[in-house]
């Protein structure tokens, strides 16, 4: 008998509708609050950055939110993405665990970023906005959402974290190629940028300065919107499609994941894959484990604090109750760029802080020998981000094999590392740090959050 590698849904069983976690939770998110009067926010003053339509999203408590027909129309030029059992990756392992990894890295800009991307230039173009700006890490986001804006006649500006603008050059090509702009941040075009090169000239940026300038640049101009990539309920909403998909693909082979994993830097593609499964813990009694792997040099799930923060350095942003390392921590210059954020999103903070999700930290040098490991037995070369779920993923099927038990693992392929080469030419001449964030580092960060009157 042949044996199933990918299990594929037609484009007519992609799901139709997005997952809302928030609607299911036992204890709800605390607000967003105001960042000028520590106040909740309220609907309307979110309305000068994002649509309404993106706004009644964040808030919603509706268990599902219907796609829109002109965004699936749109998700169909790479949806459904393929469920593959990693049956190589199992034989090297010498694991009893099946391994099935939800490959992402099929859409255009090569991850899962434009299942958000997608539905916020169309909510955007159903206002009738014609500028858009965002921030992005790794590029990964700034590519997607140059590639969704397209499609509706949408200018957008991308402030990318300079780190990964001078590691990744040809995800700034992408960008431009989609038609929009891309600038190194922190830059000179804004206020909150020229500030932070005035305290730092030599800063090497990170996600909070971005955010920071992509939010200030869209506060100024009354014409244009600011997205995110991350991080935010609606931006998790979206991605909730994967693991709806991923259910109806099991369905197909008799299996259910025992665990889930994904790596973690705001939360979208780990919250992609693992909300509509956990919907089963919360609402049927199953005991799936859900794994958050974060960069053990930015740790805010494994080491941070639970506290109200900015989302940006600057302080422009609404406070946001989270796991952080504070709101000016600056990451060490690890490549996985995507991963380099202070914070972590409300709803997955929620959902740590109740137990209900585990969270792991993996360092660099770990994290790249285990996406070597698979690219030599599924050959697909993953992005640094999406190594860290790899790296789990080994631990797991590991311990497993050390247990004798039949587990069935299942991990979100975030993205595909075909524009991070020169990452993995760093690894193999041995110039790739292993950074380390200390305690000291860390404490220092968190204390500042006491400054923060709430």
């Amino acid at each position: 008998m042949k044996k199933t590698h990918k299990i594929i849904l037609t484009e007519k069983e992609m799901p139709t509708h997005w997952y809302n976690i928030h609607s299911d939770m036992p204890n709800k998110t605390m607000p967003l609050l105001h960042p000028g009067t520590k106040q909740p926010i309220k609907p309307e003053d979110l309305a000068g950055l994002f649509p309404m339509e993106l706004i009644k999203q964040e808030v919603s408590m509706e268990q599902f939110i219907e796609i829109p027909e002109q965004v699936q129309d749109l998700y169909r030029l790479w949806r459904p993405s393929p469920l593959v059992r990693a049956r190589n990756f199992e034989k090297l392992l010498d694991t009893p665990a099946k391994i099935y990894f939800k490959n992402e890295s099929v859409s255009p800009p090569g991850s899962h970023k434009p299942n958000t991307a997608v539905p916020q230039a169309y909510y955007n173009y159903k206002e009738g906005v014609k500028k858009m700006t965002t921030e992005t890490g790794a590029g990964q986001w700034g590519s997607a959402l140059a590639f969704a804006t397209g499609f509706f006649d949408i200018g957008l500006q991308v402030f990318m974290v300079k780190v990964s603008y001078n590691q990744k050059p040809y995800r700034k090509s992408m960008i431009n190629i989609w038609g929009a702009d891309v600038v190194a941040s922190p830059s000179g075009f804004t206020e909150s940028g020229r500030k932070i090169l005035a305290q730092d000239p030599g800063s090497p940026g990170s996600l909070g300065i971005a955010i920071s300038e992509a939010v200030e640049m869209a506060a100024k101009d009354p014409e244009t919107k600011y997205s995110l990539g991350s991080v935010l309920n609606h931006v998790l909403l979206h991605q909730t499609i994967i693991g709806e998909e991923a259910i109806k693909q099991l369905e197909k082979t008799d299996d259910y994941p025992d665990i889930v994993i994904g790596c973690f830097g705001g939360g979208s593609n780990f919250s992609g894959i693992s909300f509509p499964f956990l919907r089963d813990n919360l609402l049927n009694g199953n005991k799936t484990r859900f794994i958050a792997v974060e960069p053990a040099s930015c740790p805010k799930l494994t080491r941070g604090k639970f506290s109200y923060d900015f989302g940006d350095t600057v302080g422009l942003t609404p406070l946001i109750p989270m796991y952080t390392l504070g709101h000016d921590f600056i990451p060490p210059k690890i490549h996985a760029g995507g991963l380099r954020y202070h914070g972590a999103g409300a709803i997955v903070s929620q959902l740590l802080k109740d137990g209900l999700i585990e969270a792991q930290a993996v360092r660099q040098g770990e994290s790249f020998e285990a996406g070597i490991m698979f690219a030599r037995t599924e050959g697909i070369i993953p992005a640094p981000e999406t190594t860290h779920a790899i790296a789990q993923v080994i631990k797991e099927a590991k311990q497993a094999r050390e247990e004798g038990v039949a587990k069935t693992i299942l991990f979100n392929f975030s993205g595909h590392g075909l524009v991070d080469m020169a990452s993995y030419d760093k690894y193999f001449s041995g110039a790739l740090h292993d950074y380390e964030t200390t305690e000291d580092d860390i404490r220092k960060s968190i204390q500042k959050l006491e400054n923060i009157s709430v």
